[in-house]
């Protein structure tokens, strides 16, 4: 049973209005990874969170939200992608009202990873959505230039809206902001987003493989948030990265023997769809390292506040709009999506390298600015792009999974990077404090190293792009103008 794509004779406006809903709903699913981050510190005093259960304000949510993307994603092809989309939004606007409201430490901690549960489920369907609405090479193309826009600037955004809520009005709003919005797109999504009926759960209810690769992610997300406080090298994070791959890879045995599996593997022999992902994992990891790590170079090395930190940020989600709604669609469809991905990742390597030479008494103008702009130029060129390589090859009723491993990639590449470039730098900055460095330099050496880290994560991106993703040209000309429901047989 295949279930059909929508008819191209849906309203051009209708198709557009969609967008827009699919994108404010997504929107706020992403703040909510960054907005949190501002007001923690105010968090903590106001509710008595000791500084380790703090951290679970954070992880609590990325655990439920990166262990749920992939079963999400295959639901909506069950369930229906727009049934799907409208349940994660209630869950995650019911949740946001209850972390607002919560007056203790457990029960903002419980109330985020039903949040994070939420945000898995509109998430992991918003990109499939958008592939089936959009038919047309050209309004394709636009349309995931504007969802790109969204995953790419959202974190940055959450950082300035953060700082202005919390000081403003309290941490509370950060959680209450995202009820009336999320009000309005429920309704939104329910009169003006067309809707197709899933394949059933007959078609692939497959209860153990999703017990594996729940289990198997959510284990691997938790051991990589904790391992920067027990390191990697500690028997505790070993032993739990190993479980983590293990029930990993009984997922994988499982769906090469299901006659209906959760994730079916056949999707993985075009070397695009594995291309890109590998190619997703590597740029976000390095994307979010280098975040993480610019948040903390302009608090403790320059003195700035948490609103002019997130002010800070503005050149880069800046740029990006400017090039990914108005130049990406374009420049896609002039030179094709790979020389496209394959210049803005090299941009990206090149934004990082510069970072990688920061000095101590840094000046924002100066030794900042050029870096985000770059950044900004590589991101919203090779985002569009790459989302486009990741689903272009995708028939309808496999929509939702594939825009389910997308996701999924994308969090356990943040969650990945965060803690391997933060152990990074850490790391560098107590050996030079053991040397009697001081303080300011100890941090910067150590910032540094890990945005050279960064940029070596994205330059094996380029090389994934320049060799895994190359596709006789014949293939790739016809590939551009086929519907995602055929295009799946001219690879394997």
């Amino acid at each position: 049973m295949t279930t059909p794509a929508p008819s191209t004779s849906e309203p051009s406006t209708s198709r557009w209005l969609a967008l827009g809903i699919l994108c404010v709903g997504n929107l706020m699913i992403i703040l909510d990874g960054s907005i949190v981050t501002v007001a923690l510190p105010t968090i903590q005093q106001d509710l008595g969170f000791s500084q380790s259960g703090l951290a679970w304000v954070v992880n609590s949510y990325l655990i439920a939200f990166a262990g749920l993307l992939l079963l999400s994603g295959r639901l909506g092809d069950l369930l229906g992608s727009k049934k799907v989309f409208a349940v994660g939004l209630v869950v995650f606007t019911a949740a946001s009202l209850a972390c607002g409201l919560a007056s203790a430490p457990w029960a903002l901690v419980a109330f985020r990873f039903v949040q994070g549960v939420g945000g898995a489920l509109a998430s992991a369907v918003a990109l499939g959505m958008i592939i089936t609405l959009f038919q047309d090479a050209g309004e394709r193309a636009r349309a995931l230039a504007a969802y790109a826009f969204v995953a790419a600037a959202g974190s940055s955004v959450g950082l300035i809206l953060g700082g202005v809520l919390t000081q403003s009005l309290g941490w509370e709003w950060v959680f209450l902001v995202n009820v009336p919005i999320g009000i309005v797109a429920v309704v939104l999504t329910l009169r003006a987003v067309p809707g197709l009926p899933g394949i059933g759960l007959r078609e692939g209810a497959d209860i153990t493989g999703s017990l594996l690769v729940t289990g198997g992610l959510m284990l691997l997300v938790f051991t990589i948030v904790e391992a920067k406080d027990y390191t990697w090298s500690d028997a505790r994070t070993l032993g739990m990265l190993a479980a983590s791959l293990v029930l990993l890879a009984a997922f994988v045995v499982r769906q090469a023997r299901a006659a209906k599996p959760l994730l079916p593997l056949h999707i993985f022999r075009s070397r695009i769809i594995s291309g890109a992902n590998i190619i997703m994992l590597l740029m976000v990891a390095g994307l979010f390292g280098y975040q993480f790590c610019t948040a903390l170079y302009f608090q403790n090395v320059l003195g700035y506040d948490a609103l002019k930190t997130g002010l800070a940020f503005l050149p880069a989600p800046v740029t990006i709009a400017v090039v990914s709604l108005g130049l990406a669609a374009r420049l896609n469809q002039r030179f094709g999506a790979r020389p496209v991905l394959l210049g803005g990742l090299l941009l990206v390597a090149a934004a990082l390298a510069l970072l990688a030479r920061v000095p101590t008494d840094g000046q924002y103008v100066v030794d900042i600015v050029p870096a985000f702009v770059l950044l900004g130029l590589g991101f919203g060129a090779a985002m569009p792009a790459l989302m486009g390589q990741a689903m272009s090859v995708t028939s309808p009723r496999d929509a939702g999974i594939a825009s389910g491993l997308v996701n999924t990639t994308q969090q356990v590449g943040a969650s990945l990077g965060t803690a391997v470039l933060a152990t990074v730098a850490a790391s560098r900055t107590a050996s030079l404090l053991s040397d009697h460095e001081s303080e300011v330099d100890a941090l910067t050496s150590g910032f540094r190293l890990a945005y050279g880290l960064s940029a070596v994560f994205v330059a094996v991106s380029v090389l994934v792009a320049a060799f895994v993703l190359r596709t006789p040209r014949s293939a790739e000309a016809e590939g551009s103008e086929r519907a995602p429901s055929d295009a799946t047989a001219s690879l394997g």
